[in-house]
């Protein structure tokens, strides 16, 4: 399938089952959940009959004999989920509308649940008794329709694409509330790259829908040895009870093992945190107000680098809070890693980049520790409920240049979705990514890319589709963008884009009053045309000779037409 009837097929689904919802009178909040449970039911029933072969040939091979197990122990071990024939896409799309058809639909969620662990409670079942309305309008039977569209030999790819989706359809839906679930994915998978996870344990503190986990894992499976099995464990933690749901059933949907613990991560640690992991990625809330100070000051995970405090006492008899919670965050992902190879990557604020009184204080120790390994401004409109560009902080305990950090301003790339939303394309993902890898040192990385682009150029000269308007242009405008800005293959400091800038020496972070703001150091491009300021004016006087002279022009034409009218008119 290509991306073009990706796309289609996508915008299609979603037309069908927002047409619908009118029909059900719910909530664009109490739709989603329903329907993310249909499109679960039909993957699983896909991923199932992929599996099903091998299933029944070793049931049928050990039936009779002392080592006989039953079908769903062989089936988990294969699949990772038991599917009854009554759960079955096919079953449910059959029944006759006679049926009590959200009676059956959520049985097949309990009997999926009864067979897999990780489920339990977790699929939505009495939400299906709403679908249908009060007015008996078979909502649910023809939504079942709509997503048998979704062919039956699609890969699990794609059904994750179509996930994320209806995910972020339903986010533009609920506004700043449906932004707490879901973080765009281009601005996730920028984020993977340039972490370049391979194995281990992952944790996000404010895990949405999961999405930080799927996009890595999707990662490390394309980029590990073939025959390799995905060795990640996720942990979540995420405090609205129906987003855990929706997280566990996108893990599932992505076969990433993993944990999702409900619970609010600035009173509660439940995966003892402290120098655990190897990732920690996430998207937390900004400028979280109200959070006291007494329940957070003597964790380590948060006091190590400093606890953010008013400058003012707080009133008699009231509590006192810290000023906002953003810096709560970056000394957790901080902390969270491990002490010699743990990275870490988060979404925050632009404000916290140049925050003062004790978040200074605290910006000062991450820096000097040598911690911070890049920083990025994003552009704005990437996300769904903030407008204002955001930035990317990342941390690298291995970062081996640690007297600096890598800064980027990518507020001017971006590809337009709409008037007032924006991602990252593909090749803009892997342009920008390259730049941490150059940083790296990595220049075989970046020739491999150029190598790509020069693949897809010699693929339509030979004939290849043109898929989404990539042409010939495209590609090759992508590998200039590469080789005029790092012509050797190796890092340099792009003026407008990129600096690497030293804590200590003129100019330095340090000079800076320790901003960790991009735009400080990477500069700003001036356009240059290469004149002196008499060639400059000679040729302006040329231009505006030139002017006068069609003007002329001009008026004798007009003059000419005038002529012609009255004689035609005489």
């Amino acid at each position: 399938m290509t991306n073009t009837e990706l796309k289609n097929l996508k915008d299609t689904l979603w037309q069908s089952a927002d047409t619908l919802r009118a029909d059900s009178g719910l909530k664009s909040s109490e739709y989603a959940t329903p329907i993310l449970g249909l499109i679960f039911l039909r993957f699983a029933e896909s991923k199932y009959k992929q599996y099903e072969p091998a299933i029944l040939e070793e049931y049928n091979k050990l039936k009779g004999s002392r080592m006989e197990r039953a079908i769903h122990e062989i089936a988990i071990e294969k699949c990772g989920f038991y599917l009854p024939d009554e759960a079955r896409y096919d079953f449910l799309l059959n029944l006759p509308e006679t049926e009590n058809i959200p009676e059956k639909v959520k049985q097949a969620m309990v009997d999926i649940e009864l067979y897999t662990k990780e489920l339990e409670d977790t699929l939505p079942k009495d939400e299906y008794y709403a679908v249908d309305g009060k007015d008996g309008k078979a909502v649910l039977k023809k939504l079942l329709k709509a997503f048998k569209d979704i062919p039956d030999n699609t890969s699990i790819d794609i059904f994750g694409d179509i996930y994320e989706y209806f995910l972020g359809k339903f986010a533009l839906a609920e506004g700043q509330g449906g932004g707490e679930f879901f973080t765009p994915s281009t601005v996730v998978r920028y984020m993977v790259e340039v972490l370049n996870p391979t194995e281990g344990e992952i944790f996000d503190p404010a895990c949405g829908s999961g999405g930080m986990f799927v996009q890595t894992a999707h990662y490390i499976a394309t980029h590990r040895q073939k025959g390799n099995e995905l060795n990640l464990r996720a942990y979540g933690v995420e405090k609205t009870g129906a987003t855990v749901k929706l997280a566990k059933m996108n893990l599932a949907l992505h076969n990433v093992r993993g944990t999702i613990t409900e619970a609010n991560s600035y009173y509660n640690d439940p995966y003892n945190c402290f120098g655990r992991f190897d990732y920690v990625m996430a998207n937390p809330p900004f400028n979280v107000d109200g959070i006291e100070l007494s329940d957070v000051k003597d964790q380590p995970r948060f006091n190590a680098y400093g606890v953010p405090q008013n400058k003012s006492k707080t009133k008699k008899n009231a509590s006192e809070t810290v000023p906002n919670g953003n810096y709560l965050w970056i000394n957790l992902f901080a902390t969270s890693i491990k002490e010699k190879t743990g990275k870490a990557a988060l979404v925050m604020a632009n404000s916290a980049s140049d925050a003062g009184n004790s978040e200074k204080d605290i910006r000062i120790k991450l820096i000097e520790s040598g911690v911070v390994s890049q920083m990025v401004t994003l552009p704005s409109n990437m996300f769904n409920t903030v407008t204002l560009p955001a930035t990317l902080w990342f941390f690298d305990a291995a970062h081996k240049n640690k007297n600096e950090i890598l800064f980027i301003d990518a507020r001017s790339i971006f590809t337009q979705v709409d008037r007032s939303h924006r991602k990252f394309s593909d090749e803009q993902i892997k342009n920008l990514a390259i730049i941490s890898r150059l940083y790296e040192g990595d220049s075989e990385a970046f020739f491999a890319l150029v190598d790509d682009y020069k693949n897809e150029i010699a693929r339509l000269e030979g004939g290849g589709e043109d898929d989404e308007n990539k042409d010939i242009a495209y590609w090759q405008s992508n590998i200039d963008w590469l080789l005029e800005r790092f012509p050797e293959g190796k890092y340099i400091d792009v003026t407008g884009l990129c600096k690497a800038a030293k804590i200590e020496g003129e100019d330095g972070i340090k000079d800076q009053d320790y901003s960790l703001n991009p735009g400080r150091y990477v500069g700003v491009v001036i356009d240059d045309d290469g004149m002196s300021k008499e060639e400059f004016k000679t040729e302006m006087l040329s231009l505006n000779n030139e002017l006068l002279k069609l003007n002329n022009e001009a008026q004798e034409l007009e003059k000419k037409i005038a002529d012609n009218l009255r004689e035609l008119v005489m």
